[in-house]
């Protein structure tokens, strides 16, 4: 199956205007294809793109050779970016769609490296602290979120095939280990709708006709959210 729809039991609709637009974010592990998803459904919905930055992030490699080091750091910085890119979604009030949400953060990527004691209580902590006091109320919510999900050998051989090097001396334990907590997490997962996809069978390069499935399920899905209200 290509796609699944879920809703959690205890989601909360939140009020919306039609003029301030619809907020899509793409959650997935790292390999998934989530800036290969945004990018391609931006241009068929027409909705405005942001990506997660790689490329020119002053602490990702320095991570990659010594996660215990830098774990604080590297997490501070992707907290700041993404809250940077909900300021400015929120304001520009414009069809939009995230490469990565701001709850992976939090709930994956910094919690995984606390459980796994590559960071520091005191540094998580503090971290939590940041989110949930400071950023939490300001945060704007996705009217739904696209997940992707398939087999860890898929994601594996993609994260391969892209051949980045930093990637490449990370243990496949590692990626595992967040393959499982992704899944535990999209499970309790409540702030919006969810659609998952199935990135065993999805290829959107490939498969042109996957794109339109996909664009009317999420316009079908943005349209009856309305009735949620």
């Amino acid at each position: 199956m290509l796609t699944k729809f879920m809703v959690h039991n205890d989601y909360v609709p939140q009020s919306k205007d039609d003029h301030e637009g619809r907020f899509i974010t793409v959650a997935g592990n790292v390999g998934a294809g989530k800036s290969t998803f945004t990018r391609i459904l931006g241009q068929s919905l027409q909705f405005n793109t942001s990506f997660e930055k790689v490329i020119g992030n002053p602490y990702l490699e320095d991570f990659y050779r010594d996660q215990k080091r830098w774990s604080f750091h590297l997490q501070l910085y992707f907290l700041s970016q993404r809250f940077q890119d909900q300021k400015r979604i929120g304001q520009e009030k414009s069809h939009h769609i995230q490469d990565r949400s701001i709850y992976e953060d939090v709930e994956i990527f910094a919690k995984s490296l606390y459980e796994n004691r590559k960071m520091s209580q005191r540094d998580f902590d503090t971290y939590s602290e940041l989110f949930y006091c400071m950023m939490t109320p300001y945060l704007i919510k996705p009217d739904l979120m696209i997940f992707l999900n398939g087999s860890i050998d898929t994601v594996l051989n993609r994260i391969d095939k892209r051949g980045r090097a930093m990637e490449k001396q990370v243990p496949k334990s590692y990626w595992m280990d967040l393959h499982r907590r992704y899944e535990q997490w999209i499970s309790e997962y409540k702030e919006s709708p969810v659609l998952v996809v199935n990135i065993d069978e999805a290829d959107l390069l490939a498969r042109p006709d996957q794109v339109d499935l996909i664009k009317k399920e999420i316009q079908n899905i943005l349209n009856v959210k309305n009735n949620y209200q």
